[in-house]
């Protein structure tokens, strides 16, 4: 498949096809990776409303048919030096064709725009998709994040591939050996 057109926008309050799109993607763009992150659509519906609370910012690609292809959510922290980026989720149809990757460099400006320093995000491993999922990381765990490898598509390596770097990581944050890996990049 060929890259498709696609723009930005943001995500409104009041645009109700965009919100249920953005929430029935939740729950298919992490059905395999985090099946318990957004199990049904009533916990998808209420991350999308945490997004587009005051202070916050939701964008979404969009083709010419209004489709969401893909949408990220961005909060300050820190007085504004630092903005999470959480959640980042693209249709499983159109992965790998560089809308991630649009919505990321998106956020980056508007955060970088907005005064802050760094992004920063947690990439959970439920599905023991690292070296570091499945285990005990205690008593060293930096012995484990300095030799972390993706066993099976962890996303952690897209975000290395934009310029983010392991800052660390909470072992067992979703359970027994189910920890969240954190990163971060200087965005101005």
């Amino acid at each position: 498949m060929s890259a498709p057109q696609f723009q930005i926008i943001d995500m409104r309050h009041d645009d109700e096809s965009i919100i249920q799109q953005a929430a029935e993607l939740l729950i298919t763009g992490f059905a395999q990776m985090a099946p318990d992150a957004w199990p049904t659509m009533p916990d998808a519906l209420a991350e999308v409303a945490e997004a587009l609370e005051p202070g916050k910012t939701a964008r979404v690609a969009v083709n010419d048919s209004n489709l969401v292809l893909g949408w990220i959510g961005g909060a300050p922290h820190y007085n504004g030096n630092t903005w999470e980026l959480h959640p980042l989720v693209v249709h499983p149809g159109y992965r790998k064709l560089g809308i991630g990757r649009a919505l990321v460099a998106d956020l980056e400006r508007m955060a970088a725009a907005a005064g802050a320093y760094t992004l920063t995000l947690g990439t959970d491993d439920e599905m023991n998709l690292t070296s570091l999922g499945g285990i005990n990381l205690y008593p060293n765990v930096w012995e484990h994040v300095a030799t972390i490898r993706n066993l099976n598509g962890h996303p952690y390596e897209f975000y290395q591939k934009l310029g983010f770097v392991i800052t660390g990581v909470l072992p067992d944050a979703n359970g027994p050996g189910k920890p969240d890996i954190f990163m971060a990049k200087r965005v101005r």
